[in-house]
């Protein structure tokens, strides 16, 4: 339905087009694309944040759609997420124990928390005696590492990166790009990574979505791709990339 504007209606502009994506268990898939191309509104709606005006979402075969607290709380559990910016997304007030904790608390997670937050810590490269420390203890790639043990420790099966590396420097960016290959190797984890940088990427992902003005551009197996782009924009997203150390 068009919006009304002042001087009458003014077309719709849709954030998404066309999108049709499978998420294989076990990998890591790469969406990628600038500013506006549509990636965080696809984040948005794989996780049940927002609701598709047409289509449908599923995880497992379940519909996934924004409702309850309760309603959602398995997608919540199966599901973790790494922000952009640590600094934004970790609360200045709480412990670094604290914050790896919430997700523990929300979603009634059984067992000895101090534990599980203990071994989240560890699991991102951190040392216990992290969790008495505040983030502004804490370095820009400690903020992230933080987060991440967050995304992760309920366990979940499915962990999205919105845009989690573009605040580090590109050395830090290098050593959490390989803890994030490190968990999926240990944890199982299938990860969804999305960045405005497919030179990034390249070094984590199996396969690659690339996005423009809402639609599906180009999507294949990453080497492939990246040896042989087909799409303009595809050539130009990776001409503009630059390389990690």
């Amino acid at each position: 339905m068009p919006r009304t504007a002042l001087l009458g209606p003014r077309p719709v502009r849709h954030a998404l087009r066309g999108v049709d994506l499978d998420v294989v268990e076990g990998e890591t898939l790469a969406i990628i694309g600038e500013s506006g191309s549509g990636k965080s509104t696809l984040v948005r709606l794989l996780l049940g944040l927002d609701a598709p005006t047409a289509g449908t979402v599923r995880f497992d075969g379940r519909p996934v759609e924004p409702g309850s607290a309760a309603g959602t709380r398995w997608l919540r559990r199966a599901t973790g997420v790494v922000l952009q910016d640590p600094s934004s997304s970790l609360d200045p007030r709480m412990t670094v124990g604290r914050t790896i904790a919430e997700p523990l608390r929300a979603q009634g997670v059984d067992g000895d928390h101090r534990a599980l937050v203990a071994a989240g810590l560890r699991d991102v490269g951190l040392d216990p005696a992290f969790a008495a420390r505040y983030p502004h203890e804490l370095s820009g790639g400690q903020r992230q590492r933080v987060a991440i043990a967050r995304a992760i420790v309920h366990g979940p099966r499915l962990l999205v990166g919105d845009e989690p590396l573009s605040a580090l420097d590109v050395t830090v960016r290098a050593q959490v790009l390989e803890l994030l290959r490190r968990l999926r190797a240990d944890r199982g984890l299938t990860i969804v990574l999305v960045s405005h940088d497919l030179g990034l990427v390249q070094h984590v992902a199996d396969r690659v979505v690339v996005m423009q003005e809402g639609a599906i551009v180009e999507q294949g197996a990453t080497a492939a791709m990246l040896a042989a782009p087909q799409h303009p924009y595809t050539r130009a997203l990776l001409a503009a990339a630059p390389r990690l150390p």
